[in-house]
């Protein structure tokens, strides 16, 4: 039995690396990284998680993936069994106790995610109380743990440059819990530009100071809490969130359902009055993303919103440079030409994820061949990567920071309803451009300049193609903003 074990342990490396392939490593991590394969009996896998809630959520979610996973590597296996590690053993209930702790269960709609937390512990005079009473301990236990963090994203670890470095600088100080530091933080970012990095580290700095720290996603929090809400966990929950020095929350744009906004509504009032430090983090400004309640935008403005921009070469020579200083210090022999890296950061732009990517890549093919890392390997390896020639992705956030600028008028003028001639002007120019560099749609556009319709932008696209046709001055004036575009 120990063999067999031992060699089910390697279909399990091999299985959490196709997870891992599959998922991303962000997903991979929230959900498996705390998964353990205990045994391999028979047609069953069986595997543990530290949490009932986990348990649940792979067992809805990844269930027939998995069992799919595992019969790649074993015929035999139909069927995977999630236990919890550590979980005690249900309560002897009496008969007067039973109903009503089934019909909790019963609102629910499903069953209990919640367990006993050893690190709360109950008195003694709570022993004759049902097992669901005390669910609320452990849902106050998964709160304060949160999501899995990745012990490789650190403060020293993220390369700092002129795009990041003000949120860098927040985050640090808020980290760190200095006196007179903000009290919310709401950054913004496309895609792979280093948000998730910043806040699991602001996680850990704070947890080694210290501090009570609780780092969630937006599904984190809808797929665990709210869920809360309908069993008698909540109020020891609610107890717990008091405590908090510090809510990271994550992909904020994943938050929906009136429920979930409106507890969420409710938590950052609680927060904010304890008093606790908030950060957030979404892949669009606050006012873009649309699903929002009122009272959570009106929480989010009361703090600082902060962008980080697409990285510049100068970032993405400092992200490989730190990136190739972590690999040569477990793998001394691995060495990447500058010419190389130089040829990384020039041309792999789309995101700092494509970047490690394109570095691994590298690593993979230098690992396996032992052949050195060469130019012509890398234009071979990463031809799918690189970006030559190609004009940037450019957002509309940015055509309307440089027509404000240009024309020294503010964002939120630009957007309101305003008819001067000297906004009018400047708002169809820069719709203008928004349809000509971008690509996006009539509506989309005009969503984002206060919601227009889409009528009023074809009129403003119009208008200018009209004017840049007979007027010199102004063709000039708009082929100098679109280079300022795209600086």
């Amino acid at each position: 039995m120990q063999v067999q074990n031992l060699a089910s342990s390697d279909h399990w490396d091999r299985v959490k690396k196709e997870l891992r392939n599959e998922l991303g490593e962000d997903i991979f991590s929230n959900w498996f990284g705390r998964v353990k394969h205990e045994e391999t009996v028979g047609d069953s896998v069986r595997l543990s998680v530290p949490t009932r809630f986990l348990k649940n959520w792979i067992q809805n979610n990844y269930e027939k993936k998995l069992i799919g996973l595992w019969k790649r590597e074993l015929d035999d296996i139909n069927r995977v069994e999630l236990t919890v590690r550590g979980a005690l053993r249900p309560r002897q209930i009496s008969p007067a106790q039973q109903p009503k702790a089934i019909t909790a269960r019963r609102i629910s709609g499903r069953a209990a995610p919640f367990d006993i937390a050893p690190q709360f512990g109950s008195s003694a005079s709570s022993a004759s109380i049902p097992c669901l009473a005390d669910t609320g301990e452990e849902a106050a236990s998964e709160f304060l743990s949160g999501a899995a963090l990745n012990p490789k994203l650190t403060f020293d670890a993220f390369a700092e440059g002129a795009s990041n470095s003000l949120a860098c600088a927040a985050i640090r100080q808020m980290a760190a819990g200095h006196e007179g530091t903000l009290g919310m933080l709401y950054m913004h970012s496309t895609t792979g530009i280093g948000k998730t990095h910043l806040l699991q580290a602001a996680a850990t700095e704070a947890r080694k100071a210290g501090r009570r720290v609780a780092y969630l996603s937006a599904e984190f929090f809808m797929y665990h809490l709210v869920p809360a809400l309908r069993t008698p966990a909540f109020p020891v929950l609610r107890q717990a969130m008091k405590s908090i020095d510090l809510l990271l929350v994550d992909d904020l744009q994943f938050l929906h359902g009136k429920q979930a906004h409106e507890e969420f509504g409710k938590t950052l009032e609680m927060l904010m009055d304890a008093p606790s430090q908030i950060i957030m983090a979404a892949d669009r400004a606050p006012e873009e993303l649309g699903t929002l309640s009122i009272k959570v935008m009106q929480r989010i403005q009361t703090g600082e919103v902060v962008s980080i921009q697409s990285t510049d070469y100068a970032l993405r020579h400092e992200i490989l440079r730190k990136r190739i200083a972590s690999a040569r210090r477990t793998h001394p022999a691995f060495t990447v030409p500058d010419e190389v890296a130089d040829y990384i950061a020039r041309y792999v732009i789309s995101s700092a994820r494509d970047l490690e990517g394109a570095l691994n890549r590298l690593f993979a093919h230098n690992q396996l061949t032992k052949q050195p890392v060469t130019m012509n390997l890398a234009e071979k390896t990463l031809h799918d990567l690189v970006r030559i020639g190609e004009p940037r992705s450019i957002k509309v956030e940015e055509i309307q920071q440089v027509v404000c600028k240009h024309f020294s008028v503010t964002k939120a003028d630009l957007l309101s309803s305003c008819r001067a001639r000297t906004l009018v002007r400047p708002r169809q120019i820069a719709m203008y451009i928004a349809k000509v560099v971008t690509g996006r749609s009539l509506p989309e556009i005009g969503r984002r300049f206060g919601n227009r319709d889409h009528t009023t932008v074809l009129h403003a696209v119009r208008k200018i193609e009209d004017m840049v046709s007979k007027d010199e001055a102004l063709a000039q004036e708009v082929e100098l903003l679109k280079r300022l575009i795209n600086t």
